[in-house]
């Protein structure tokens, strides 16, 4: 978070006050010392969004043994640089689909050069139901950690949970994309993704959290505003149990 003077209208007169912004820098990805791409995002857990981001897009297994990672920071401290170094041999297809452009805050998929909508593998399948109730409470459970958002309103974030409704992980950033893929590098870390039932996001879904949710073999996907209309029909096509519109004791299921 970063604090900064600014003017507020209130009342009919201008106040001069201080005011907590969430931040937002770029970081640069590399892989094997290449260029893969750069994204827009908060400062923190650069590791756990990498990770995120690469299993994700299908250019590695995950695989946190086999892997290492390079950093570089500038004069503010924020870690600008990300190499990662994985054997060739272990590079998923995903390396031939690397971005040309800057990916940002508010797209996942913003600079690929091609979108992957037929993505292989069977469909997933949960172990078992997760009743409307306990996605409610998961919500609540995510709101009481989100110490960004409430002190600047400008993040999003992302947490997943097991069958039991414990949360695993959650984390936060001005981009949707990249609090889930921080939550997944992160489970990977801890090797805990397999344990992960549900995945809850503060905004929308769109078809990029979808393939995020299904990369990382999680069952259940639950976001608090709508779905975008590929979202549900990739959710139907692989198994994803989608809930959105979730607020309080409302929800609407849609695949």
């Amino acid at each position: 978070m970063q604090s900064v003077s600014a003017r507020k209208y209130e009342n009919g007169i201008f106040n001069e006050i201080e005011d907590v912004l969430t931040v937002e820098e770029m970081l640069s990805i590399s892989i094997n010392g290449n260029p893969y791409t750069m994204t827009m995002r908060t400062p923190g857990y650069e590791e756990e969004l990498t990770r995120g981001i690469l299993l994700s897009e299908d250019v590695y297994d995950g695989d946190v043994n086999q892997t290492f990672i390079v950093t570089e920071t500038n004069e503010k401290d924020y870690i600008t640089k990300v190499n990662v170094l994985i054997p060739n041999e272990l590079l998923g297809k995903g390396i031939s689909t690397q971005r040309n452009l800057l990916s940002v805050t508010s797209c996942g998929m913003c600079g690929k050069y091609e979108a992957d909508l037929e993505l292989n593998g069977n469909k997933l399948q949960a172990l078992h139901e997760l009743h409307p109730t306990l996605i409610s409470s998961m919500f609540e459970a995510m709101n009481l950690v989100q110490s960004n958002f409430k002190s600047t309103g400008g993040s999003h974030a992302s947490a997943a949970f097991n069958y039991k409704g414990d949360m695993l992980d959650c984390k936060e950033d001005i981009g949707r994309h990249n609090a889930v893929d921080k939550v997944i590098g992160s489970l990977l870390l801890q090797h805990k993704l397999q344990e992960a039932a549900c995945l809850i996001v503060s905004g929308r879904v769109s078809y990029e959290i979808v393939s995020k949710c299904y990369r990382a073999g999680i069952p259940y996907l639950a976001a608090v505003s709508a779905p975008s209309s590929m979202a549900v029909d990739y959710c139907k096509e692989k198994g994803i149990h989608l809930f959105a519109f979730c607020r309080k004791d409302r929800l609407t299921q849609y695949a």
